[in-house]
């Protein structure tokens, strides 16, 4: 994209106001933005810890999607088109300065997404996308887990990991944390990608080794997908971990997502990752 930013930017106005933007580490010194999109049934909460881990160069932006948390009682949006349209309307007044794009399981499919809803609007690319935790859209399993009871729900959240027992075991929080993830399969598994010229930005895929998902040894194939969805590179992280590999690995996975901005945000991560051509 060589189009210039829209005019007449009023970032701060909309980063104070809207429901779908949660940032933890504002600050005049920032001149990136690094937009975290969660998985299904996560909310933007799941990325507050990376602030911590944030050099003042990074504003950290959460995505909340509707019907969770604060935003409980917000509709639940239709279906992927309706989600990163209005995703798309959130997030424009953000784009004043360079941006990345980070997105988590099913989260990865809407990063990508929304990186073509952004093009369609002339609005200048992110510098790259990170894609963790699940195969390209098109390529990745998808069932009817939206259709299931609650048992099976459950059973499904074991699998991955990342939901305590002990919220599962809890009526109330599991009720809570059932509705969202079922809102949220419903999106991802009616799904259907529309075919669309590739992406400009470089694709980091980033997953754990025993991820049931995305593991390590589909990751080899073609960066699961993802190298045939973009023009340019494509690179491939392999952590220890499962689908939540990200939890324990937080601090290396901060670093290489810093890293890959900007060599000069940290010298935490020096390994190299295999490349996709």
């Amino acid at each position: 994209m060589t189009a210039a930013f829209p005019p007449n930017f009023s970032a701060r106005a909309a980063r104070a106001d809207s429901p779908w933007i949660r940032r933890w580490n504002e600050g005049s010194a920032a001149r990136l933005t690094l937009l975290c999109l969660p998985h299904a049934g996560g909310s933007a909460g799941f990325y507050r810890p990376w602030a911590a881990l944030m050099p003042p160069e990074v504003e950290l932006v959460g995505i909340q999607y509707p019907g969770r948390e604060d935003r409980f009682d917000d509709p639940a949006s239709a279906d992927m088109g309706e989600l990163v349209t209005a995703l798309a309307d959130a997030v424009l007044p953000l784009l004043d300065r360079p941006y990345a794009l980070f997105g988590h399981s099913m989260g990865s499919a809407v990063a990508w997404e929304l990186a073509h809803e952004l093009d369609r609007r002339d609005v200048p690319g992110p510098r790259r996308l990170f894609a963790s935790g699940r195969a390209a859209p098109g390529t990745a399993v998808t069932g009817q887990l939206n259709r299931q009871d609650d048992d099976v729900l459950c059973a499904e959240l074991a699998r991955l990991g990342g939901t305590s027992r002990e919220v599962l075991d809890d009526p109330g929080l599991r009720s809570l944390v059932l509705t969202a993830v079922r809102h949220d399969y419903r999106i991802i598994e009616t799904h259907r990608p529309a075919e669309r010229p590739p992406l400009s930005c470089p694709i980091h895929v980033l997953t754990g080794d025993t991820d049931p998902e995305l593991g390590e040894e589909r990751s080899r194939d073609r960066a699961g997908g993802w190298a045939d969805l973009t023009t340019a590179r494509t690179e491939v992280r392999v952590f220890s971990g499962d689908h939540f590999y990200l939890t324990p690995r937080r601090r290396e996975v901060v670093a290489t997502v810093l890293r890959r901005l900007d060599p000069s945000l940290t010298t935490d991560d020096r390994r190299t990752w295999p490349s996709t051509p």
